[in-house]
């Protein structure tokens, strides 16, 4: 299996929004919506994402609090959090002026019973002038519309859709070191529609070459 990032129509887009929150003019909004079903590369876009532009990346975890949320924050930009929150939230936006950088929030499902959490991640956007990008599941756009205050900064929104069957060969050419033949992709594309699921047969596909000695897979070598 190749060690490379694959660009599928859905990374293409997340690719354009997050350039998009990067480039907005200085005083406008700069936050962003990225949600939609497991499975679809929302993470492995984010990961590259922060890795490549230098983002800061916080995961959110179930019961997380405001205060829990800027500690782990401050923690990763290098600075020992206060126990108190104010000081906490200016530790933060200080940090943030003096060294701009786009946050990215994943798992914000897990924010959502705690108004003060969400809120705070607007308030660091308002304060900072940093570009916010917030990611979570398929419902997220359906949640976050009550926090009026925070939607209506969101001036960029993309859902993750299905892979199509050129996402599929994408995928599946970018990725595996063996010659995968195109009705074979086709025939994998009805049978799994989750980056997961597709790595798991290159890597069943691969295995079987390797085995065999076959320098090209087709629907023959396999039993669907």
């Amino acid at each position: 299996m190749k060690n490379t990032f694959v660009k599928t129509k859905n990374v293409k887009a997340f690719i354009s929004l997050a350039t998009k929150l990067n480039n907005a003019p200085k005083n406008s909004p700069k936050m962003g919506l990225v949600f939609g079903e497991p499975g679809l590369g929302k993470t492995n876009a984010i990961i590259w994402w922060a890795v490549k532009q230098d983002a800061i990346l916080i995961t959110a975890k179930n019961g997380m609090s405001a205060r829990w949320f800027l500690a782990e924050l401050v923690a990763d930009l290098g600075e020992s959090p206060h126990f108190n929150i104010p000081i906490l939230f200016e530790q933060a936006v200080r940090h943030l002026i003096e060294h701009p950088r786009m946050l990215i929030v994943d798992e914000v499902d897990y924010l959502i019973n705690s108004s003060k959490a969400v809120e705070t991640i607007r308030d660091l956007h308002d304060k900072t002038g940093i570009p916010v990008l917030l990611v979570g599941m398929g419902m997220l756009d359906k949640k976050l519309i009550r926090f009026k205050h925070l939607f209506d900064r969101i001036i960029e929104i993309y859902r993750f859709v299905p892979f199509d069957i050129d996402d599929v060969k994408e995928i599946v050419n970018t990725l595996s070191e063996v010659e995968i033949e195109d009705t074979t992709i086709e025939t994998l594309y009805q049978k799994a529609n989750r980056f997961r699921q597709i790595v798991k047969y290159i890597t069943k596909m691969e295995n079987l070459a390797k085995t065999n000695g076959y320098k090209v897979i087709t629907n023959k070598e396999l039993w669907w």
